[in-house]
């Protein structure tokens, strides 16, 4: 017997949670106040839409910026982690113990250096973000291969046809991953924040109706972040297969070709 395929393996899962959400609250099984309909969720999210809509701009705003201090920094401190073996040795054992703390005990710090505005919540998920990318950034280059690098060297390549043609391509799988899971994160500590204390976003939203036991606008938002994570996690697939030939560089290959540079004749 042939199996089905795994993507419509995943659409049927989806078609058919999406059909229980309709038809389990109307059946009575779960009270519509702790699960309302799929119909209903999203007849009040097309009817708010310009709540929701300004709500999500402020959401992205607050995403976007955080995932640009959190990879960017995140990038920058693990290839300094990762190559040089006195910050190595020094710090990431520091940046490991940290990683495994709670981060959101943090966030009250966050509130009282910055305030309750878009600022507490952009450096909150900044930093929720950069443990994952530092660390996988740092791991990914430590797993590189030192031969790539010094027939690099031997070849002629300038430090920056090593980075380029070398480093990158040879660490950028667990990079990528590291992107995937602290851009996720970053997601999470943004809509978490805004649960907490604002007065904008989609998590102050969730809040907002929770509190006076409006389910289906809560779901709405809801909703609304589930859509944003998984277009996030698709985008980061997307850059993983255009990178692809990238992942495979300086593997196996001869001396010459992993510094982007002709192997030398055979004496």
């Amino acid at each position: 017997m042939r199996l089905p395929k795994p993507v419509t393996v995943r659409w049927g899962i989806l078609v058919l949670l999406l059909v229980l959400w309709e038809l389990v609250p109307q059946t009575g099984l779960i009270p519509e106040l702790f699960l309302p309909s799929l119909s209903k969720t999203l007849t009040v999210l097309w009817t708010g839409r310009g709540e929701y809509f300004h709500a999500l701009l402020v959401t992205l705003y607050e995403v976007a910026i955080s995932m640009l201090i959190a990879c960017g920094a995140g990038i920058l401190t693990g290839a300094l982690v990762g190559g040089l073996a006195a910050l190595r040795g020094l710090l990431l054992p520091v940046f490991s113990s940290l990683y495994a703390v709670p981060i959101v005990i943090l966030y009250p710090i966050f509130t009282a250096w910055f305030g309750i505005g878009s600022e507490s919540k952009i450096a909150f998920a900044g930093l929720y973000g950069f443990f994952p990318v530092m660390l996988s950034t740092a791991a990914g280059i430590r797993t590189i291969d030192p031969q790539y690098l010094l027939a690099a060297r031997s070849m002629g390549a300038t430090v920056p046809q090593q980075i380029t043609r070398v480093i990158i391509p040879a660490s950028i799988p667990t990079v990528l991953t590291g992107l995937r899971l602290g851009g996720a994160l970053t997601i999470i500590g943004v809509v978490v924040s805004e649960m907490l204390t604002s007065s904008a976003g989609i998590g102050y939203l969730v809040t907002r109706y929770r509190t006076i036991l409006d389910s289906p606008r809560v779901f709405a938002a809801i909703l609304m972040i589930l859509v944003l994570s998984i277009l996030f996690d698709l985008g980061a697939r997307a850059v993983e297969r255009r990178t692809l030939a990238w992942q495979t560089a300086g593997r196996g290959r001869p001396a010459g070709d992993a510094a982007g540079m002709p192997a030398p004749a055979p004496v």
